[in-house]
This record gives C-alpha cells, structure tokens and sequence, in this order.
C-alpha cells in the first residue's frame, strides 16, 4: 500500500463495510483455523488452506501475526502524517490569510505580488467572446474591490457542490468570505470546517462550523482492512436565522375536509427544504450506534463524510484553481473513465425515484433530493460567534 503525506487516501466509514467483505461468500468459523484473527471466505483459497498440512498452516498464521503487527505500525504511521499535517496547517494558515485579504478586498496586491508566469492570456480572442456568454463573470463592476463571490462561483464550479445549492441559497453564499480548516490532533482526531460570512439580511453569525472526527485504529474483528484514518462521526453547529429568512424550511398549506361536517379548512405546516445549509445539520448518531443505522442515513452520512473530506483536501487548499476551472480540468480527465460504467445504473435509478415533497434528503442532490427524509435528533452545537 502507498502512503500519501497529503493523506489524499483518507477512507470513509461505512457501516456495512464487514458486510460487504463477506457478502456473497460464507464465512468460515474461526474455531476451524483455530485463531479467532484468522477468517478465510469458503472460497477456493480458503478451503485451500485448510487442506495444507498442520505444519504450513502454523507457518501462515505466523506471517498473518506479522501481518498484524504491520497494520498496527501503519496505523502510527498515519498518526504521524496527521501530526505533521497539523504542523504544516500553521504554515499554510499564513497563505490563506492573505488569500482571504485579497478575495475580500481588503488589501489590493501590489505589481510585484502580481507577477505570475502562466500559459494563459488574460484576454480572450474577440471572436471567442462574441461567442460565449460570460454571465456575471460578463457583467462584473471592474471597479468593485477583491473577487465577488469567489467562493459562490466556486461552489456552481464543483458538480459536488453545486448539487447541494439551491437558488435560494445563492443570495447568502454571495456573503462566504472564506473558508478554513483547523486540524485537531488527537482527543478527537479529525478536523473543523469553518465557513465565515459578512453581515448578511439571513442569519447573525459570523461563523458557520463543522466538526468531523476520526479514527486511526485497525477494527479488531477484521484488522486487515483497515486503510489510514476514518471518519465516523461528525456534528453541526445551530445557525441564527433572522425572522422569516431561514431557507431550510418552507411553509406548505393544505386543505382539509371534515369528515362528518364536509366543511374545509387551510392548515399550514413547516417542512424540511431544500438547501445547502442543511450540511451544518446532519443526522445525529448516537455514540456506538454507527452499525445500527439504516441504509437511508448510512447513505447521507457517506455523502457527508465524502463532501466534508473533498472541501478539506481539495476546495480550500486549491481554491483559486476551482474558481478559475484549471482544477475542475483535472478532475474531468480522471473521472472519464468510470461514466461510461455507471451511467445505465444511474439510470435505473432515477427512474425510481419519489416525488413526495414533505421527503426532505439531508444531501440534497438536485436529481434525488425528493427520496429521502431528514433525521432529528438532539440540537446541534452553537456556532462561533466573532
């Protein structure tokens, strides 16, 4: 297995990832092998082993002992690479102040700061532009001071992203200023996104935080699959809304008809809406109930540990390449050749689909928003105030 410093490896928690280990192959009792860390599949390899000779199975479960050890070493060894990562999260912190500066306008980057050598023209051919329709890149105030929604355009940018975004939401993430990332060690490890906003007519904080733990240690009952540092759990935080502009939830009215009487009335009700801050919610998962969940919620938490992960690793690291699109040019070449495999099951799928409007999904995909419901549980934490 290869290691990565930017630990780009990172793996995602799935509760039904010892199922899926099994599933299609039954499992033989530990009891016939003799060492409960010792699990064959009745497959042809394992029945091969257990036909070998005493002496050469004593020697197999010697190297499976190495084996162990080994996974137990890797995993200090991500350990450290998480340690290390939070020592170069100082450093980096420096740059992306100073990105953040220049994004919001308030400090303009002298002629030398702007001396960058690149392939690229800053002037697009007449002909080209006669062409394209530029949008609001096309009808930007080139006096305005930073970049106006830099970080908008880069969520319409990222597909991933742009899933999540309603137009509703667009008008407030106009006011996203920055987005950081601070790194927790230990106690838990993991990580904390941050997401700062101007004085805005939708909410009153500052600060909007997600907090995503992790854990570095091979699973007892099946240790050799582990892969480096999982995420398993993660938390919100409780956005202020201002009167009326909370856009998470909409009001529905219904009429109704006595039975008896045959007279009608208006009910009104709020339900879950569409909307990108829905991220700072996430369902709640009790402590050591993570194989207890259902496929609905096991499915939104993925999504989430997914998006969390991809902002952290990829969004804030490389922002100015995801809103100019060099990033998204990369990520296209790479992903070509797995379309054309999934694109008859994507299909299937969507075919399939509800179109129930109080079934509110927690990741709100645009295409299957409709087909799952919300999970409540116990408030969220408080957001940072500044």
């Amino acid at each position: 297995m290869s290691h990565n410093l930017d630990m780009s490896q990172l793996s995602i928690v799935d509760s039904d990832k010892n199922k899926k280990n099994t599933e299609g192959n039954k499992t033989v009792s530990a009891e016939l092998t003799g060492d409960k860390n010792c699990r064959f599949n009745d497959n042809e390899s394992s029945l091969t082993f257990l036909m070998l000779p005493p002496k050469m199975k004593r020697r197999l479960k010697a190297l499976k002992k190495l084996q162990l050890q080994y996974t137990h070493l890797e995993a200090k060894f991500y350990e450290e690479v998480h340690k290390l990562e939070c020592t170069f999260n100082k450093l980096y912190s420096e740059l992306f102040d100073k990105r953040a500066e220049i994004i919001s306008g308030k400090y303009e980057p002298s002629e030398d700061e702007c001396t960058f050598l690149s392939n690229q023209t800053d002037d697009l051919p007449t002909e080209l532009l006669e062409k394209m329709n530029l949008g609001s890149a096309n009808r930007m105030d080139p006096e305005s001071p930073g970049i106006p929604q830099f970080w908008l355009t880069i969520f319409k940018n990222v597909a991933m992203l742009n899933d999540m975004v309603q137009p509703h939401d667009e008008p407030i993430l106009a006011h996203l200023q920055d987005i950081k990332v601070t790194f927790l060690e230990k106690d838990p490890m993991g990580f904390i996104l941050e997401f700062y906003f101007s004085e805005n007519a939708y909410f009153t904080n500052n600060v909007l935080s997600k907090q995503y733990d992790m854990k570095c240690l091979p699973d007892e009952q099946d240790p050799f699959s582990f892969e480096g540092p999982e995420i398993y759990k993660c938390k919100g935080c409780t956005i202020n809304w201002k009167t009326g502009k909370d856009v998470t939830v909409k009001v529905v009215k219904k009429r109704q008809k006595h039975k008896s009487r045959g007279n009608t009335r208006t009910v009104t009700k709020l339900v879950k809406n569409d909307s990108f801050f829905n991220f700072f919610s996430p369902p709640v998962v009790k402590d050591g109930c993570e194989a207890d969940l259902d496929e609905e919620t096991q499915a939104l938490l993925t999504s989430d540990f997914e998006i969390g992960h991809y902002i952290r690793e990829r969004i804030v690291p490389n922002a100015v390449l995801y809103y100019t699109g060099e990033a998204l040019d990369d990520e296209e070449e790479y992903d070509d050749d797995e379309g054309d495999e999934e694109e008859d099951e994507d299909s299937d799928e969507m075919s399939s689909e509800s179109d129930n409007d109080s079934e509110i999904a927690y990741y709100h995909n645009k295409q299957d928003a409709n087909n799952a419901t919300n999970q409540s549980g116990a408030p969220a934490p408080e957001c940072k105030q500044q």
